[in-house]
């Protein structure tokens, strides 16, 4: 049975093993049946790529940012993607998606709790709770999207920006290592 190495895509190749077919020279591995670069259980799943101090900064102001989605019905996903993206490229980047989109969840739960609430009084008081409870809904509103954005203004100054609450729950309290 003949060998398969030595053709090529035009027929039979007679010549150089270390050239091709027409002359040129083909690329050779460097590290031909060498040992591959190790990789610790640590990186397994992490990327290779690193971020600039820049883009940490930027990418932190964008996930905070992504609160504003909400005008749009989108407030989780935009710190969700965020954290998605670059959760191991950086843990400036994940410790702030991560407590943008908890931020976000909880006021998700404080808005459909506060309309379940304002729904129940506005049935017991015959509609007279609704004539208070709406409108303060709508200011309740723009509490999340000024936090959000104040706190990525924070960020872009440099301040390490936590959201008081739930950024103990994700990382631990300031000081405990």
């Amino acid at each position: 049975m003949a060998s398969l190495a030595g053709l090529s895509w035009r027929g039979l190749d007679t010549g150089n093993p270390k050239t091709g077919t027409e002359g040129e020279k083909m690329p050779q591995d460097p590290n031909l049946g060498g040992e591959r670069e190790r990789v610790s259980e640590d990186q397994v799943g992490a990327s290779t790529q690193t971020m600039s101090a820049q883009d940490e900064r930027t990418w932190s102001v964008i996930a905070h940012l992504s609160v504003l989605l909400a005008l749009i019905g989108l407030m989780p996903f935009g710190a969700l993607l965020v954290w998605l993206l670059y959760k191991d490229r950086s843990r400036k980047v994940r410790f702030h998606a991560l407590q943008a989109l908890w931020y976000q969840v909880a006021w998700i739960v404080i808005f459909i709790v506060y309309a379940l609430v304002t729904v129940v009084l506005s049935i017991v008081t015959l509609g007279i709770g609704a004539i208070v409870l709406v409108p303060l809904g709508f200011v309740l509103a723009i509490v999340p999207l000024a936090h959000g954005c104040y706190a990525a203004y924070k960020v872009s100054q440099g301040v390490e920006y936590r959201y008081p609450y739930i950024a103990d729950r994700i990382e631990g309290p300031r000081g405990v290592a």
